[in-house]
């Protein structure tokens, strides 16, 4: 992949030393796959990176034909079954995106198995036994079985056409420029870095989409975002694209956006087929509606539950979803307007709501009542919509947390919010619950994360700020997953095994945010 002119983060792989290469490198010289190799050509590939720099070795790539006694077999399961038969018992405890790392040695072979039954779980499973190998794992004996525990785990990207970036803290956008979007292999590398960490949803435009950037589901710039669709798409992510609720008015020439009006409805209809017909796996739109001059369906007297299902019928046919923000307030308000409380704008707008949307709906509520603040209570929302698929909103870019500048780790604050006890259910009723869907019995439900990237050469601007996108992707895989644990990995895989370094810097990081709010904010 060549010399780059910025980082790779903990994607920035080292030779390893003499006796680990010793230890793994029987195993690495030989990959095997029952797959045709083009149909998985983006996990062989990064495996083959991997290999070649921290081995040092060009690897014999084949179809497999006797299994060697030492090798990696890389294979969807139903592949998979024909050539070890234990492998028919293990389809039901994965899911589509889960993956099994296992090393299956016998008499005749000594193989290290990586399965899973979709093209997508094979490179979550690639890159963790990447992951494994960096970490200085010993692998035989190795029995995993690993799934997501949240089926969304998306960024947000708050880019505009112009190349800026609303609260971005890293420099300009890598998708966009004077209104043009961009095609450059670090797109690319951006979606290995996502990849790796388990994020499987994008959106490249900024929630508040005005002016120009309406037009982006026009066919002059769906053309082009189809391309970029084409590079996520094969590292396991589905593009979404932020929407304006008046397109009918702005693009179609109509004189209302009236979700109850027929000729809304259609516009709609065709315009959803139109842009199918560009991005065939496009994820959905997400819409900031009727908050902060953004227009929606209070326009016309209609809900926000009228305003997201209409575009979830349009929606359906294709799979895609509505991720409707919840972030609605009077931003006009009066300070000394002491009757309104903009901490219940959300609860009070959504809360009547409950049930009423479609199951292609997701109601996407910021961590807070307020907005991203250093410290504030949990969003009221979470524990009161019972009927209603939710995804959290977290801020991986550090708008009110030292924009960049300062350390401020964030997974310390996140984690807090996850454990938080709602009790609606009784003791137990834990932010993270309601996220994974297991306590109201949802499965639409996820997380997402604003971007904190730009095209700095280092991604982040700081670079310690690299670890609350590794952080974020984490938790919204598995958000039981140990703080320590998640730092420590981070740590590692970007700076080495230098026990002298991880000691300081996870006393850097773990203190940072307490530390910030001290000396910004404090409220004790």
């Amino acid at each position: 992949m060549g010399m780059k002119l910025y980082e790779m983060c903990w994607l920035e792989y080292d030779k390893l030393p003499e006796d680990e290469r010793q230890y793994y490198n029987d195993w690495f010289e030989f990959l095997q796959t029952p797959e045709e190799l083009e149909d998985i050509k983006v996990p062989i590939g990064e495996l083959r990176y991997f290999i070649n720099i921290s081995f040092g070795l060009e690897p014999e790539i084949s179809k497999i034909r006797d299994i060697r006694r030492k090798c990696i077999l890389l294979g969807r399961l139903e592949k998979i079954i024909d050539l070890i038969q234990e492998a028919r018992e293990w389809e039901r405890l994965i899911n589509e995106e889960g993956f099994i790392i296992k090393n299956i040695k016998d008499d005749l072979r000594d193989i290290i198995l990586v399965t899973g039954k979709t093209i997508t779980s094979l490179l979550y499973g690639t890159f963790e036994l990447i992951k494994l190998i960096q970490l200085g794992r010993r692998i035989e004996g190795l029995d995993l079985v690993v799934n997501p525990k949240v089926r969304f785990r998306m960024i947000n990207h708050w880019d505009n056409l112009d190349g800026s970036i609303e609260r971005g803290y890293a420099g300009n956008s890598i998708f966009f420029k004077d209104y043009q979007i961009l095609r450059t292999e670090r797109i690319k590398d951006y979606a290995r870095l996502l990849s790796s960490i388990g994020i499987n949803g994008i959106v490249l435009n900024n929630a508040n989409v005005r002016k120009r950037a309406i037009e982006l589901i026009e066919p002059h710039y769906l053309k082009e975002l189809a391309k970029i669709a084409d590079v996520f798409r094969d590292y396991g992510i589905r593009l979404f694209i932020g929407i304006n609720f008046a397109s009918p008015i702005y693009l179609g020439k109509l004189e209302t956006a009236d979700p109850l009006d027929s000729r809304v409805k259609i516009w709609w209809k065709r315009k959803v087929e139109e842009i199918y017909n560009f991005i065939p796996d496009l994820g959905g739109f997400i819409v900031k509606a009727d908050s902060e001059f953004t227009p929606g369906p209070h326009m016309y007297g209609r809900t926000h539950a009228e305003g997201a299902n209409m575009l979830a019928e349009a929606l359906a046919p294709f799979n895609g979803y509505v991720i409707w923000r919840a972030f609605v307030y009077n931003c006009m308000q009066d300070w000394r307007d002491t009757a309104t409380d903009r901490a219940k704008a959300a609860y009070d707008n959504f809360k009547p709501l409950d049930g009423l949307f479609e199951d292609n709906v997701i109601i996407q509520i910021k961590n807070g009542p307020m907005d991203f603040q250093v410290r504030e209570p949990v969003s009221p929302l979470f524990g009161a919509l019972e009927k209603t698929n939710q995804i959290i909103e977290l801020q991986i870019t550090q708008e009110y947390t030292g924009q960049q500048i300062h350390l401020c780790y964030l997974g310390t604050m996140w984690k807090e919010i996850l454990e938080f006890d709602t009790y609606v259910k009784g003791e137990g009723s834990t932010v993270k619950r309601i996220i994974d869907g297991s306590l109201f019995g949802r499965r639409n439900n996820g997380f997402a994360g604003i971007s904190n990237v730009g095209d700095d050469p280092n991604w982040t601007g700081h670079d310690l700020a690299q670890a609350n996108l590794w952080t974020f992707g984490r938790l919204a895989w598995d958000p039981d997953e140990s703080i320590e644990n998640i730092v420590n990995e981070w740590i590692r895989l970007t700076f080495g095994n230098d026990e002298k370094v991880i000691e300081n810097i996870t006393y850097m990081l773990l203190r940072s945010h307490r530390i910030y709010e001290k000396y910004t904010t404090p409220l004790v």
